[in-house]
């Protein structure tokens, strides 16, 4: 079995790309060392309080070793950085003679000082010509210059701790002749190498769940948006809820790619180009980001890429081309759905109130998440409103979309999967029945639960039979207990609105209460 060293320090520009977290850093090479069965045999890492630019010799340092009775990083106590060198320096003899022994056959540099702290371990590796990889453009050119024999290197600058890490087991890997598969997911930091296939990082319930606080966001700036003073919030609401698929696609990414901060800029451009889609279109744009940008990155690396070009090969183009998948694909199949919605949804109004009232409610869940609503619904509804004053759709929207909402909403108050969820769920509950919209309060729910999901749908579908049933025309967007008296028929669209909230809280509330006895038993 190889056995490495790992010797360094928080850095200059590094300490604002994760050198200010020296456990977590180190906890990735480890990690990534483990998955290629690489033993740690030492380390000497500074970590200060400030970056080494600034850094004077009074900055509050801590020296990180390895304690090899006990497999794991320690951390010294907190001194001065003038003490933690000379105490270092004292570390970088012992690695020396490891070097010197063969007890270690390469070494990890992350902005290294080969000139001070770490230049006898340095000039011993020289001397052994074991490999030498490591990150920090300054450093690692001086390392060469002393005879270093560097077989891998790249800046800081684009690169993130698990990018750094895989790039360095990837270099060594590649030189030993050695079996390598990154290993990714919340368990690389904790130094438990546990590999997990991409597919079952995919959980819709986690990507929502994880989305909720934008819909909070979205939930306050609409309810101030009410208040007269705070009116002009409204635009600020529409630019928010244009931009929820880009919040979903970047979550999307990075719990699939488990790549962090390389994943989110590679979701976020495949957002950005999958808006049009809805929340489907983030979703699907995420995931295909997320899964792009792990295959990437490890091609990169396995041609020997620098970490910073490998960063941006798995960072851009990754979600450049999910996104541009979306774009052309899947955005204009959306815009072909919703005029086929549309024209149905006409042909079965000329034919069936019933009929009209039940596709109609079927669909418009479908719609609206597929980012399709505005091409499908939204011109019907203005087109009735503008010559009747009141809309059939329109009607179909308040039963179907708003008091389906509520309804999820409202079970998810009074009886939870967690408590938390209910803190969640109570505002977008107000929100549905005092203004009449944010209905993408339901979405969390929804996408976590497939009963909830079918639930919604099939609610939205029997309230929109009642609309047909009863002939009725109302409209969306306005307080939902005023509804029923702006409409053309106040007791039947009242019943249809009951029909789709209650349908729609007993479906949640039969969900949550499988969801809480499977956890009882399991």
């Amino acid at each position: 079995m190889k056995r490495i060293g790992i010797l360094g320090s928080s850095g200059g520009n590094l300490y604002n790309l994760g050198g200010k977290e020296p456990m977590k850093l180190l906890g990735e090479i480890q990690a990534q060392a483990q998955a290629a069965g690489i033993e740690i045999a030492a380390v000497q890492f500074i970590g200060a309080q400030a970056s080494m630019d600034k850094a004077t010799k009074n900055t509050p340092a801590r020296l990180y070793t390895w304690n090899s009775a006990e497999k794991k990083i320690e951390a010294s106590q907190q001194a001065s950085l003038g003490e933690i060198n000379e105490q270092a320096k004292k570390f970088d003899k012992l690695i020396a003679e490891q070097v010197e022994k063969g007890e270690i056959d390469g070494l990890v540099l992350v902005s290294c000082d080969p000139k001070e702290t770490n230049n006898l371990a340095v000039k011993a590796a020289a001397a052994k010509k074991i490999p030498l990889v490591g990150t920090g453009g300054t450093s690692m050119a001086t390392v060469q210059s002393m005879g270093g024999n560097v077989i891998a290197t790249s800046g800081t600058t684009g690169t993130t701790n698990r990018t750094r890490a895989i790039a360095a087991i990837q270099a060594l890997s590649k030189h030993w002749g050695l079996r390598y598969r990154p290993t990714i997911g919340s368990s690389a930091a904790s130094g438990k190498a546990e590999e997990q296939a991409f597919w079952e990082r995919i959980s819709f319930r986690g990507i929502m769940m994880a989305a909720l606080p934008g819909f909070i966001a979205l939930a306050l700036v609409l309810a101030l948006s009410k208040v007269p003073a705070f009116a002009a919030l409204g635009e600020v609401f529409n630019t928010l809820i244009a931009g929820l698929p880009v919040v979903v696609a970047a979550i999307a990414a990075k719990q699939v790619s488990g790549l962090d901060e390389v994943a989110i800029v590679a979701g976020v451009v495949a957002g950005m180009l999958s808006s049009q889609g809805g929340i489907i279109g983030g979703l699907i744009g995420g995931i295909g980001a997320g899964i792009l940008a792990l295959f990437l990155i490890r091609l990169a690396l396995s041609w020997n890429f620098p970490g910073t070009t490998a960063n941006i090969v798995a960072g851009g183009i990754s979600g450049l081309l999910a996104g541009l998948i979306v774009f052309f694909l899947i955005s204009p199949i959306a815009l072909m759905l919703g005029n086929g919605i549309r024209s149905l949804i006409e042909s079965a109004v000329a034919f069936s109130p019933v009929l009209a009232g039940a596709i109609a409610g079927l669909l418009i869940w479908p719609a609206i998440i597929g980012g399709v609503y505005h091409a499908a619904i939204l011109p019907i509804v203005l087109l009735e409103m503008e010559t009747a004053g009141m809309s059939f759709l329109g009607a179909v929207d308040m039963t179907g979309l708003v008091m389906v909402s509520a309804g999820i909403t409202l079970a998810n108050i009074i009886y939870p999967r967690q408590r938390s969820e209910a803190t969640v769920a109570a505002p977008g509950f107000a929100i549905n029945m005092i203004f009449g919209t944010f209905v993408e309060a339901a979405y969390p729910f929804m996408f976590s639960d497939k009963i909830v999901f079918l639930g919604a749908i099939l609610s939205a579908g029997l309230s929109g039979v009642f609309v047909g049933l009863f002939n009725v025309r109302g409209t969306a967007y306005v307080p939902s207990f005023t509804a029923p008296a702006l409409s053309n028929n106040a007791l039947g669209f009242a019943i249809s609105m009951l029909v789709g909230l209650v349908s729609a809280f007993l479906f949640t509330v039969f969900a949550n209460r499988l969801a809480k006895s499977r956890r009882e038993r399991s």
